[in-house]
């Protein structure tokens, strides 16, 4: 498995011209944290590890939530690290936890805090409410040391070791006596319509000492834990070895306390570098390997539309374009094609206001997107680094507004408005008003249900000044310059009167050919899309930045490509209304990605409850308009160039 995988990525490392490389998972710079034991007097060399714990979640709810709400063990001397914009928009909402340990002196079953819950308390019932739906909906834990996961390791099929990076909180079996999710670890965990909490963890730090290679001190490479339930009879004198499991009854008829206990033990191991420490992670992840059938299906369907392409350009193309220059005028008037339409091919589109504000969106997408997945390939925005990938694209959109108002600008004159200030205030709010107002409302249910992936007003002022503060002004300097510009010239003159379009067969006709249009793009993503929504929905790390960059290249050529053989298929039929058809030709792609979306939702997720559905495809739409414009500002462009192509190298009387 793991000589597949590395394999994998040399060849992804010389598609894309020595970008990305396999081991590209850190931010470049990143220093490691050097520890030692009490009294070694090394320099910077920290003796204290601290147990950071993020939000927890559930891959049966989209509600995520802080972990103080669940009413665990909290630190006395609570600190919150800072956190970018990323993490915020994630929903991550990490603090410190009273597990702390002295580097290389372990502990065995030490006790952390005593959680009591009283019978008849309303305020001691609702917490314990609260913990036995977390248990139910089987939510997770997320733990940090040292900037890494601490992992959950446990042996799945084929004797493959999965490392999970969160661990359940803990698990039910149900009245009918069947064990759910975790319940199935422990053949003790039996008792009909009973939680089980999992209350005492067994932790492992590996590190790599730093004398085998001339530096002082230690780097921790690894950090794993088991979670058990014990039930404790003495909270001063913990015993964790055996005992029966700590159980929850799902009726609050007794008091209940649950005693919180963790040991700890150091483990040597050189043969591990820092800078290869998320590999036991990473490559434990599944389904690793079928990236590679998502490549090759993508390069085949791009190989058949380039041998259609290249066919037209070569052979019918070129003995369209003799033909045409070596007949007379008259002899031409009776000539059916693509050339007979040259007096009506650039006449302005209808609506082509609302055409040239999608462009420019577009564009400002498409250049976003480009340059976070070449960043992402050289590492910069690596899982180690986290929240950088959303922070990376926000910042990039607010401070690409100049090239979205200049496309616009030069395409809104070109297709001869004058309606300027319509124009630049439509590119600058309508797209991103659309989503803020969608992103809001989401907000506003996130916010009602208590989850911690609320965004604080503070941050949405935040958002707000960046849009209005910065976006919408460097818009405005682009639509100047575009306007400044004269409109692009056309190769042939335009008719004074539209020329009747003939009757059309059935695959000439708009809508089939849109509908086609998108079929062919959304094959060559729709197996790495099921990636990408497993890393959203299901909380997997995506990492595999070079498959994803080579997609993104096989992309823009399908989409290209696509869109130019139905362009060509309908010219020649005589239908000279192109603009909007080669835009939504390759656009229609985002609605085969929210079909496949809704497919996902019914057949891979286990998500319930009516607030999360709703949030689930409010995040979707977001996601289908944001790909919609991405795709159809694609088809467009390509499609323009070769219109522009082709009628100027035609004689044109």
């Amino acid at each position: 498995m793991k000589k597949r995988i590395h394999f994998g990525f040399v060849l992804v490392y010389s598609l894309v011209s020595y970008l990305c490389s396999c081991s590209a998972f850190y931010l470049p710079g990143l220093a490691p944290v050097s520890f030692c034991e009490d009294g070694k007097g090394v320099e910077d060399c920290q003796k204290v590890i601290q147990l950071f714990v993020n939000r927890l979640d559930s891959v049966e709810s989209v509600l995520p939530y802080e972990y103080d709400v669940f009413d665990f063990c909290k630190d006395a001397k609570e600190r919150r690290p800072s956190e970018n914009l990323g993490q915020v928009l994630f929903g991550e909402r990490i603090e410190s936890s009273p597990y702390k340990f002295n580097f290389k002196q372990d502990v065995k079953c030490k006790a952390v805090c005593t959680k009591t819950y009283t019978k008849g308390k309303q305020e001691d019932i609702t917490k314990l409410d609260f913990l036995k739906m977390g248990m139910q909906l089987n939510y997770q834990h997320h733990w940090i040391i040292d900037n890494m996961p601490v992992t959950w390791c446990y042996d799945v099929e084929d004797g493959q070791k999965y490392c999970n990076p969160g661990f359940p909180i803990g698990c039910l079996v149900t009245t009918d006596g069947r064990a759910k999710d975790a319940c199935v670890i422990n053949s003790e965990f039996n008792k009909k319509n009973t939680f089980y909490v999992f209350n005492h963890v067994d932790i492992r730090i590996t590190y790599h000492s730093g004398t085998t290679e001339g530096w002082k001190g230690a780097r921790l490479v690894a950090a794993t834990l088991e979670p058990k339930s014990i039930k404790q009879t003495d909270e001063k004198n913990p015993n964790c070895e055996g005992g029966s499991p700590m159980e929850v009854p799902g009726l609050f008829d007794s008091d209940v306390s649950v005693v919180y206990t963790y040991s700890v033990t150091f483990e040597e191991n050189n043969s591990i570098k820092w800078a290869s420490r998320w590999d036991y992670i990473l490559v434990s992840m599944p389904h690793t390997n079928i990236q590679w059938f998502s490549i090759m299906n993508s390069l085949v369907i791009v190989l058949f539309l380039s041998g259609m392409v290249a066919m037209i350009m070569l052979r019918t193309l070129h003995k369209d374009i003799a033909r045409y220059n070596q007949v007379d005028q008259e002899d031409a008037q009776e000539e059916s094609g693509w050339k007979q339409v040259h007096g009506d091919v650039f006449r302005p589109p209808r609506k082509g206001m609302l055409l040239s504000v999608f462009l420019g969106q577009g564009t400002q997408i498409f250049i976003m997107t480009f340059i976070t997945l070449f960043l992402a390939c050289l590492g910069f925005l690596s899982p180690a680094n986290r929240g950088a990938l959303m922070t990376c694209s926000v910042v990039l959109w607010v401070l690409l507004g100049t090239p979205a108002g200049y496309v616009s600008a030069r395409l809104y004159k070109t297709f001869g408005g004058e309606k300027w200030k319509t124009n630049v205030l439509l590119t600058a709010l309508l797209c991103p008003g659309i989503v803020f107002a969608d992103f809001f409302l989401m907000n506003l249910i996130l916010w009602v249900e208590g989850s911690s992936a609320a965004i604080p007003f503070g941050t949405l002022v935040a958002i707000l000044a960046l849009w209005f503060g910065i976006s919408v002004p460097l818009t405005f300097i682009g639509a100047y310059f575009g306007f400044k510009k004269p409109a692009i010239e056309q190769p042939v003159r335009t008719n004074q009167i539209p020329r009747q379009i003939p009757e059309q067969s059935f695959f000439t006709k708009p809508i089939p050919g849109i509908v086609m249009g998108g079929i062919l793009p959304f094959g060559c993503i729709f197996i790495q899309l099921f990636f990408i929504l497993n890393s959203i929905w299901s909380h997997q790390m995506y990492y595999m930045f070079g498959f994803l960059f080579l997609v993104f290249i096989i992309l823009l050529i399908t989409c290209s490509e696509a869109t130019i053989l139905l362009c060509y298929f309908h010219l020649c039929a005589e239908d000279y209304h192109w603009w909007w058809r080669s835009f939504l030709t390759s656009g229609f792609t985002a609605v085969y990605l929210f079909i496949y979306a809704v497919h996902y939702f019914f057949s891979k997720l286990q998500i319930i409850g009516a607030a999360s559905t709703i949030l689930y495809f409010g995040y979707t739409m977001i996601m289908v308009l944001i790909f919609f414009l991405f795709t159809g500002t694609i088809g467009f462009f390509a499609c323009f160039w070769f219109v522009n192509k082709i009628y100027s190298v035609v004689k044109v009387d």
